[in-house]
């Protein structure tokens, strides 16, 4: 943007002469052909200088000059006074006293007034840019104050996480090895069943604890991915009922479900991560419901002919959540309360997780409580609808259930307490087992060996469970035999996992700690 020099004169061609004699300057001029226009345009633009004329009818310049100085907005907007009457000293002294910064009598030396219109405008300029930076400095410090808090914050959340993590983790390892000590000094075979329960629901809160952790660090990192299958509605949701109703008949509670007929029956979305939101929002209510109900509802909000999208409600006569609790409810390693917190525990990502699921599935999460009277919990959820002549054979490959039967499986870990579970379980199944240390000695015994199966380990010393895939499967294409089914088996649950076992040349996948059921299915099924 150009500077602007405001020329005020009552005659026209004054105003015109001085335009020529600056023409070579980059400006633009605007001009008033009066005091009191004059003062108007100052108030209007941003003025590197102005040059006024003194005598000028109604208002002459040493008045509007003065005037001018009065004001907030004008003042420090150089003025050179010219005239060709008002000479003396006098007058010269009286422009000056008005708040001119210079006196030039006409007839106007050109280059005298270039030189000192060329001055101010270098003044201008640089007070411009001292205001840019100055402006700059600012942002930029406004700027780092917002990062600041930021890295405050999050500095304050990664405590409250490792706080909340060590504590929540601590609980239920308290309870395994308490226990443990406990069975060590026991005698009463009577007890051996209680306290192994014990330890088998302290284990399991351990891994759910773990699993929440996972499952936050994959949505914040981006790398969960929603399916899109056709599932049954109505079986989901009776799902949740049949996994929960054990917990809520043990408190006395009435746990159902209701879906609106009005819902069709297939649709195609994520199930499990549906249930996963519903089981978190109902698992709540349930733990601070001590008298009354749980209540599932499933109604339609709105729907096309391709898309619906329902609401889910749940429902409960429990404790209720205040107005700050409520603030704080779906916000990451938060709960409502100190005191509930105490009582009941939590991780306090179970809502946040839903929230980010809910969000994933197009749709919103809130709630509704009065505290002492109970809560409603409500998600929404977008679907497609499966047409009655949509429904088509799933083209993605099917597991195939093969007569049960003994295997003899070669079983690859480098940690002695995993190869124990694993043998232990895999013996209880009826599997005849030898166990390798790592990869190099499973690809030793794999070649002297006679195996139906191997379930290989991925981080072990010597050889990873990579390279000796790798070279299993090198080994048997140089040999033209049949390929023998391996099955990772680790701790590394994170996302992209499993597909990278496959592509590297594994039939299948089970994370560590499994189930024997869970890995009993994995032996006895096949991809076809």
């Amino acid at each position: 943007m150009k500077p602007k020099i405001l020329i005020v004169d009552d005659r026209v061609e004054n105003l015109i002469a001085l335009e020529i004699i600056l023409e070579d300057l980059d400006v633009e001029f605007m001009r008033a052909f009066s005091g009191n226009e004059g003062l108007m345009l100052s108030l209007k633009h941003d003025y590197a200088l102005a040059i006024v004329d003194v005598q000028m009818p109604g208002m002459d310049g040493f008045e509007m000059v003065s005037i001018m100085h009065e004001s907030r907005k004008t003042r420090h907007i150089p003025v050179i006074f010219v005239s060709a009457i008002y000479r003396k000293p006098d007058h010269i002294l009286r422009g000056i006293e008005s708040g001119a910064i210079d006196f030039i009598s006409k007839p106007i030396n050109d280059d005298v007034l270039r030189g000192k219109v060329r001055i101010f405008l270098e003044m201008y300029l640089q007070n411009r840019e001292r205001e840019d930076l100055i402006n700059q400095l600012e942002a930029t410090r406004e700027r780092l104050e917002v990062e600041k808090a930021k890295a405050e914050n999050a500095t304050r959340a990664k405590s409250m996480f490792l706080a909340s993590m060590s504590h929540e983790i601590r609980t239920p390892l308290n309870g395994i090895v308490g226990m443990i000590d406990i069975l060590k000094h026991t005698q009463s075979h009577e007890k051996f069943s209680e306290y192994l329960e014990i330890i088998e629901i302290s284990a399991d809160n351990l891994l759910n604890i773990i699993n929440d952790i996972l499952d936050f660090s994959k949505i914040e990192s981006n790398q969960i991915e929603i399916e899109k299958i056709n599932f049954n509605i109505r079986e989901e949701v009776n799902t949740v009922i049949k996994l929960l109703g054990l917990k809520a008949k043990g408190k006395g509670l009435d746990f159902t479900a209701f879906v609106s007929e009005n819902i069709p029956e297939l649709l195609n979305g994520d199930p499990t991560r549906l249930k996963q939101i519903l089981i978190n929002l109902a698992n709540n209510s349930i733990k601070f419901t001590e008298y009354g109900f749980v209540k599932i509802c499933l109604e339609l909000k709105h729907s096309t002919e391709e898309k619906i999208m329902l609401i889910f409600k749940v429902n409960d006569s429990g404790i209720g959540i205040s107005t700050d609790g409520k603030a704080r409810l779906f916000k990451e390693f938060s709960q409502t309360e100190k005191s509930t917190s105490r009582k009941f525990g939590g991780t306090g990502l179970g809502l946040a997780i839903s929230k980010k699921l809910t969000e994933l599935m197009k749709g919103e999460i809130g709630v509704e409580s009065i505290p002492g009277k109970g809560s409603e919990f409500w998600f929404t959820a977008e679907f497609a609808i499966v047409k009655a002549g949509d429904v088509k054979k799933e083209l993605k490959q099917k597991a195939i259930k093969l007569p049960s039967k003994s295997l003899n499986v070669l079983l690859v870990d480098d940690n002695i307490i995993n190869r124990k579970v694993a043998l232990f379980n895999l013996q209880k199944l009826g599997h005849r087992v030898e166990s390798a240390e790592n990869g190099a000695e499973a690809v030793v015994k794999f070649n002297t060996g006679d195996f139906d199966v191997i379930l290989m380990d991925i981080m072990m010393p010597v050889m990873d469970g990579y390279e000796a895939t790798r070279e299993i499967r090198r080994m048997e294409q140089e040999d033209n035999l049949d390929p023998i089914r391996i099955i990772a088996m680790t701790a590394n649950a994170e996302k992209g996992e499993m597909d990278k076992c496959i592509d590297l040349g594994m039939d299948d996948y089970i994370s560590k700690p499994f189930r024997p059921e869970s890995l009993e299915e994995k032996l006895q099924f096949r991809n076809c």
